[in-house]
């Protein structure tokens, strides 16, 4: 592919990588900086899922209460769910 490119394009593609492994060297220049920021993430991702996830439920559980009292039939079983859940 490189005999194709005239002399132009050859320097500016040599630029544009040199550029690339400039930009991922400072980057990447750190490895524990890399582990506390990858850690931190983490960190932040299972607190971000526990909340989401108790909302989530605590929002079907209070829809499963209001539809309890508009079928009568299924409302003793979802009362049901709804003490085991608490």
């Amino acid at each position: 592919m490189d005999e194709k490119l005239s002399i132009k394009d050859r320097s500016e593609l040599k630029a544009r990588r040199q550029l690339l492994d400039e930009l991922f060297n400072d980057f990447y220049a750190s490895r524990t900086r890399i582990y506390r920021i990858n850690f931190l993430r983490g960190v932040c991702f299972g607190f971000g899922s526990i909340l989401g996830g108790t909302a989530l439920v605590a929002i079907i559980v209070w829809i499963l209460t209001q539809i309890a009292g508009w079928f009568p039939f299924v409302g003793e079983f979802i009362n049901k769910i709804v003490n085991a859940i608490q």
